[in-house]
């Protein structure tokens, strides 16, 4: 047992050098899971879309479950060979983390690992959010805007976000 994860959670027998890095990051990650799962990192069930929905209703945000976006962060120790991949938009390698939260910042979904050559389109089309959007498996979401029924829930977006009924982006110029 190391850092309190059992040993057949980890990859224990790895090489050093990157081999090391990314069994650190596992018994990071696994340890965080274990810590923080159950209550922390999971999607909203049907009491926390609820709590969500009636917090952003009195905000004035009807059917909003969260906002969404995309941070790319510096891998200062990408191995070589995967320096093309992993080159961000700016200088040096980035992973991509897809997060969505609520104005509380709790994190409702956290997609991590993505190449930073990728951009939040391509991010958005490799989410899990989105597949679990898409085969109806989060809870159902029902509320009214402008005099009309809306079925599902919506996220607030930035502007490179596609134009689905699920994302809600800033007006250009709102009067």
């Amino acid at each position: 047992m190391a850092y309190g994860i059992p040993a057949d959670l980890v990859d224990d027998h790895l090489a050093m050098g990157e081999s090391q890095a990314i069994m650190c990051v596992k018994r990071f990650a696994v340890g965080i899971v274990q810590v923080f799962g159950e209550e922390y990192l999971r999607s909203p069930n049907a009491e926390d879309a609820a709590r969500l929905l009636a917090m952003n209703k009195a905000r004035g945000f009807p059917g909003m479950l969260g906002s969404i976006d995309c941070r790319h962060w510096s891998w200062k120790n990408c191995p070589k060979a995967w320096h093309g991949q992993f080159h961000g938009q700016k200088k040096g390698s980035t992973m991509i983390l897809e997060a969505v939260a609520d104005q509380e910042t709790w994190i409702w979904h956290a997609f991590f690992g993505m190449p930073g050559s990728l951009n939040d389109i391509n991010v958005v089309n490799r989410s899990p959010l989105m597949n679990k959007i898409a085969n109806g498996e989060l809870p159902p979401v029902q509320f009214v805007a402008n005099g009309r029924t809306y079925n599902y829930g919506y996220y607030l977006a930035d502007g490179i976000y596609p134009k689905w009924q699920t994302f809600v982006k800033p007006l250009k110029k709102p009067e």
